[in-house]
């Protein structure tokens, strides 16, 4: 039996078959546009959002046989939110990116008016334009036609997990699960539901929300036609860090991993307590079981890191692909005092900074693309060790997502934070939870201890014993960091 896994992250769709031993048996990638209508604004068209999932899963389907699979995994971008109509499944407007900055002032105001303590108190977030709940707003006061048909129940709303399901499923189901619902800024996380307190300051309508479901069990089944003639069970749902933490299987509480994406995520799992963090890290849900379990985590979230790289080769184009990145950094043997501050959408944790703009600073006649690409792998270091230097010490980091292939920034990572850093066989862990999730669900595996035996260990990157030269490179980053923030302002 094997599982089919839909991560639908922020700049493409990635579809993958997992076999019931834990390994990926077919792979299919379609990346979609990202739109850009104003300085600071990210948006994603959702019809170009869903034909990039059905173009990665046909190209799965060529490889693999359709007749074995057993479950569709969905993992996705948490903090975008969509709107379609619940009819005809057609989006009024472009879906609002986690990336996009536009709503900083709403924040201030909101933070002004003395609302974000008692936020915070109810869903462990900040008062930042990273979250969906001031997208709505947003909507609401500049967009009052569209947002007329929400309050009317015309529209609905959601993330981009719940608007795959109803795209699968022909409109049967308006379904989401924790992970993403405590992203919106209207999740009580205590109580584990929505909160009508948090929908009146936000001036969201509760009807216009997904149902909540567990993250794994026979959630939604698919309607073969609308979803390339399969009928499957959606057995398994996750934002992309929780599924990441639970592809890295990291199931017991104090078991950390960070994901170089398009950003990156540090996550460490508190189990059944909800811990609050006094040094800028999320109190986020990790996964609900079917049974009513809840699961917690605390979350470092850095926007930009493996989107720095995608500035270098798309903005900057001083590199052809992301992956050449190492061996052009590597042809120097620093940085030669360059420091790179990708600030591009603002600062996430631990700094929360939206008036934060990007920075390269040490430049001299001597500076080659080199040392920009250096600086640039080393500021994805300086940027984790930041957020791992306010959780208790660890025996070794756990690491995933494309950046993780490229062993110089694994190495750079180890030899900052000073403990090794261990990458698995299968670095697709987001991919690989949602497929844990969905198998969970439908028997493909029994438990999770059963899924613990599936991990393996590709390489383990040991740090350099001399602290002081990663110590002085971290120093010129702080340095550096603080000449960023409150830049837009």
């Amino acid at each position: 039996m094997s599982v089919l896994a839909i991560d639908a992250g922020t700049t493409g769709v990635t579809a993958v078959v997992v076999e019931d031993d834990g390994t990926i048996a077919a792979t299919g990638y379609q990346e979609f546009a990202q739109h850009f209508p104003h300085p600071g604004w990210v948006e994603h068209a959702p019809e170009e959002i869903w034909q990039a999932t059905l173009e990665a899963t046909r190209a799965v389907l060529k490889k693999y046989d359709a007749s074995r699979l057993r479950a569709i995994g969905i993992t996705n971008q948490r903090e975008t939110i969509l709107l379609w109509d619940r009819e005809t499944l057609g989006s009024p407007r472009r879906a609002i990116v986690w990336q996009d900055r536009r709503t900083a002032d709403i924040c201030t105001r909101l933070r002004d008016e003395g609302h974000e303590e008692r936020v915070t108190e109810l869903t462990g977030l900040r008062l930042d334009p990273y979250f969906s709940g001031t997208k709505l707003m947003w909507l609401a006061e500049h967009e009052p036609h569209t947002w007329a048909l929400v309050e009317s129940g015309r529209y609905a709303v959601g993330t981009v997990d719940s608007y795959l399901v109803a795209r699968m499923t022909r409109g049967t189901y308006h379904v989401t699960d924790v992970s993403n619902a405590c992203r919106t800024l209207l999740f009580d996380l205590a109580k584990g539901d929505w909160s009508d307190e948090l929908c009146r300051l936000f001036g969201v309508p509760r009807d216009a929300l997904p149902e909540l479901v567990p993250n794994w069990g026979e959630i939604a089944t698919t309607d073969p036609r609308s979803f390339l003639d399969l009928s499957l069970p959606v057995a398994g749902m996750a934002g992309d860090q929780q599924s990441a933490l639970f592809g890295q299987t990291c199931f017991d509480e104090g078991d950390s991993k960070c994901t170089y994406g398009t950003g990156s995520f540090i996550l460490t799992n508190t189990g059944g307590t909800l811990e609050r963090s006094e040094a800028g890290l999320l109190s986020t849900a990790a996964w609900r079981s079917p049974d009513g379990d809840l699961t917690y985590a605390l979350e470092g979230a850095i926007f930009v890191t493996g989107a720095a790289v995608q500035w270098l080769r798309d903005g900057l184009q001083i590199v052809g692909s992301a992956a050449e990145t190492a061996a052009i950094a590597a042809t120097v043997p620093d940085s030669q005092g360059v420091v790179f501050v990708p600030a591009l959408t603002g600062l996430g944790a631990p700094h929360w900074d939206p008036h934060a703009r990007g920075l390269i600073i040490g430049l001299t006649r001597g500076t080659t693309r080199a040392h920009i690409v250096r600086a640039t792998l080393e500021a994805i270091a300086f940027e984790v060790r930041d957020v791992l230097e306010t959780l208790p010490a660890r025996a070794a980091l756990r690491v995933d997502g494309g950046a993780s292939a490229n062993d110089l920034l694994c190495q750079i990572q180890a030899d900052q934070i000073g403990v090794p850093v261990e990458r698995p066989a299968i670095v697709e862990t987001t991919a690989l939870g949602a497929a844990f999730l969905a198998g969970l669900g439908t028997g493909v595996w029994s438990s999770t201890d059963e899924l613990r035996e599936t991990w393996r260990l590709d390489r383990r990157f040991e740090p350099s014993g001399d602290r002081s030269g990663p110590d002085e490179a971290h120093g010129r980053w702080l340095e550096a960091v603080s000449r960023s923030k409150d830049w837009a302002r």
